[in-house]
């Protein structure tokens, strides 16, 4: 009996000690230093979906005018260092005529209006599943420092304030349902820039507001980048570098974040390189291990050089690649030509450009983060959501060519000469029949004309007859969504195919050719 128990305890010791060796592994699977960092893979989940939908919502869309900055430019009167540009003075102006001076309304006083009455979480999820994302999630906060989720660490928090509800809590169980990742994306180091809290003329100054409008700053602490790679792209922003609380505070709200929603993807705007490095890192190591912990797979973005390369994934803003790229990359761009949140009088794109798009960027190893614009009551405009259903229609038909696939030797041919850069998306003209992508599944090829061509056939140049591009002989093309066999001839001039005797919808055409075995 004694050799019993004591057999019992040992067995005890020996699971207990192995539990706490592979909990401290876990613990320590990434250290806060960038070459430990690079050790983490893009997962593949990531490499299939191509397609995701987040939005800009918050209490900058009560007044709905001009820009999700209108906390940043109802501040930029006379006194203010932007105080000077168009687009200051009309939004600045706008906010006196409209709510009164910045002593009495500022933009703490947007809250209690932004009660999102008809917000539906699982209406929203509904309608990213059926346009063909694949991951999905809200502005956690924006630069106006007011957190979507039920935060322990700020008041100024979406549960306690405003719609009192748990934004981010609601959404990640809805998406989540219906199959989809949740991320969420983070902007908290804009707010160090964004009220001039060293103005006593507005409420900005306040010390009781000071947990929302950020710390104090002086007028002079404002310096100009020593970034080439801001300057080089045009910007010309300025901003204090923030001090250890500020940091600290940065890193806190992420963990919370991390540590009650799992997001499988965190996503950071530019100009995250005025956190410190240290905590930096250190975000990028607590996000890594506890997915290890969790036995999730996730994946990070970041802008410029705000991480070093190979340690998350690259995003551009409102831009794409010319070419095709080793690596796998990011987009964010709006469906609004003009804003990132809801505003009066909208500009959005269309749903061929959208479409255009992301198959351009699905042939260059990239994806795509399209933004949506709810209005303050929780509400999707109806212009929204057509174009959200109509991707979600082609993509039903043309899934096949943008899911799962891989980039092929070169990502395609045409007229269409991109403007890289970024914020240049406004510079890159529509696509024609001419322009022609490429994307790849095993030995199946994709030919994507991104508009019905003219005639009765169309040829791919760059498929000719000894170019060494598919060496394959060709067993058959069709395309998608009609399904007859095409007839098609390979010669030194190009593969010549014959169009279906129907049109399948109104956007791009896929091709698949499939090879002999």
């Amino acid at each position: 009996m004694k050799v019993y128990f004591f057999s019992l305890a040992t067995l005890f010791l020996l699971m207990t000690s192995c539990q706490s060796q592979k909990k401290e592994t876990l613990k320590t699977a990434y250290q806060p230093q960038w070459e430990s960092l690079k050790k983490h893979q893009t997962p593949k989940w990531f490499l299939d979906a191509k397609f995701g939908i987040y939005c800009h919502w918050g209490p900058y869309s009560v007044p709905a005018y001009e820009t999700e900055w209108y906390s940043h430019f109802m501040y930029a009167g006379p006194n203010h260092p932007q105080g000077k540009s168009a687009r200051a003075q009309k939004i600045h102006q706008h906010h006196i005529e409209n709510y009164g001076t910045l002593d009495k309304f500022g933009y703490k006083d947007f809250i209690p209006m932004f009660k999102a009455e008809k917000f539906d979480a699982a209406e929203w999820a509904d309608l990213f599943q059926k346009s063909g994302a694949k991951f999905a999630g809200p502005v956690s906060e924006h630069a106006d420092g007011f957190a979507m989720w039920d935060s322990e660490l700020t008041r100024w928090n979406a549960k306690d304030m405003g719609p009192k509800r748990d934004i981010m809590g609601e959404l990640s169980k809805e998406i989540r349902k219906r199959g989809m990742k949740f991320i969420a994306t983070y902007h908290r180091h804009w707010l160090y820039a964004w009220y001039p809290t060293w103005d006593t003329s507005t409420d900005a100054s306040n010390p009781l507001y000071s947990d929302l409008y950020g710390p104090k700053v002086k007028k002079g602490d404002f310096v100009m980048p020593n970034r080439p790679h801001q300057i080089d792209a045009g910007i010309q922003k300025y901003y204090p570098l923030p001090d250890k609380a500020f940091n600290d505070e940065w890193l806190k709200r992420l963990k919370e974040i991390i540590d009650k929603y799992d997001p499988d993807l965190v996503w950071f705007d530019n100009k995250m390189d005025i956190i410190s490095e240290k905590h930096r890192q250190e975000f990028l190591a607590y996000y890594y291990n506890h997915a290890v912990e969790k036995n999730q797979e996730v994946v990070s973005t970041y802008k410029f050089y705000d991480f070093a390369k190979g340690t998350a994934v690259l995003d551009l803003e409102r831009a794409r690649m010319k070419e095709k790229k080793d690596f796998p990359w990011l987009t964010d761009d709006s469906i609004d030509w003009n804003a990132w949140s809801h505003i009066s009088n909208p500009h959005y794109k269309s749903t061929n450009r959208l479409i255009d798009f992301l198959v351009d960027v699905v042939s260059k190893n990239g994806a795509v983060l399209l933004n949506i614009t709810p209005k303050a009551n929780g509400e999707i405009p109806e212009p929204v959501k057509k174009r959200l259903l109509e991707m979600g229609d082609w993509l039903k038909i043309n899934g096949e060519a943008i899911y799962g696939t891989r980039t092929f030797d070169i990502y395609g041919e045409g007229e269409a000469k991109i403007v890289e850069g970024h914020l240049s998306e406004k510079k890159n003209a529509d696509n024609t029949a001419k322009d022609i992508r490429f994307t790849t599944k095993g030995a199946v090829l994709y030919a994507i004309v991104l508009d019905w061509p003219k005639g009765k056939e169309f040829t791919i140049k760059s498929l000719k007859k000894g170019s060494g591009l598919y060496a394959k002989e060709i067993k058959s093309i069709e395309m998608l969504g009609d399904g007859t066999p095409l007839a098609f001839n390979r010669t030194l001039e190009g593969l010549t195919i014959s169009l279906p005797k129907r049109k399948i919808g109104n956007h791009a055409f896929t091709f698949k050719i499939v090879p002999r075995e």
